[in-house]
């Protein structure tokens, strides 16, 4: 398969697992917040209540979290793509 086609055909494969990396990335967010806060909610950066370091530890630990589950889950979907087509998405 040409590089172009190669690209095409692994874009809605790429939007799906887009999808399901952000979906999965707010679980394991809620439960590791869980775990380090105690509390069931992460807090609101406009949350008057909390203070700077609480909003800013909550967003810190959201983004590496998000990115983290981000990039495993477009690692296995390449990886997958390969073993089915024998060709690394590009």
């Amino acid at each position: 398969m040409s590089k172009p086609v190669n690209k095409l055909a692994y874009r809605p494969v790429g939007l799906v697992l887009g999808f399901a990396a952000g979906a999965l990335a707010g679980v394991v967010f809620r439960q590791v917040w869980k775990l380090a806060a105690g509390e069931d909610d992460a807090p609101s950066p406009i949350d008057e209540e909390r203070g700077w370091g609480e909003v800013l530890a909550a967003a810190a630990l959201q983004g590496a979290i998000f990115s983290v589950v981000r990039a495993a889950v477009d690692r296995g979907g390449a990886t997958g793509v390969r073993r089915l087509t024998g060709r690394w998405p590009s």
